[in-house]
């Protein structure tokens, strides 16, 4: 799986996480969608991560998903920020996957 950051994104990654500790995680979150096959794309930054998962191919910013929830993402992504919304952005080749995707601090 390749993830490309752009520029914007990298920027605004690189402001929310300036000299903390963690980890920022690609999230398929299930929370309150029903079922386990609905989800939501969403940026979280924890403290520790787990071994279930791996490091994403970025050219940057070092992004970590669970090995199992792979297959709900394409193998090639883009990460990007639109000022004009607040917001981030998960797209491929062929669709957003979250046009408005959130940034979660979930560190202890």
């Amino acid at each position: 799986m390749k993830l490309k950051i752009t520029e914007a994104a990298s920027n605004k990654l690189s402001e929310k996480i300036s000299d903390k500790q963690g980890y920022v995680k690609l999230k398929y979150d299930i929370d309150g969608c029903g079922c386990a096959v609905n989800g939501v794309a969403a940026l979280w930054f924890e403290s520790e991560k787990n071994e279930e998962e791996q490091q994403i191919e970025t050219g940057g910013i070092p992004i970590y998903i669970e090995k199992a929830k792979e297959v709900f993402f394409d193998e090639e992504m883009t990460l990007d920020f639109k000022a004009s919304n607040g917001c981030f952005q998960l797209k491929s080749p062929n669709e957003y996957l979250n046009p408005r995707m959130s940034f979660y601090d979930k560190r202890r």
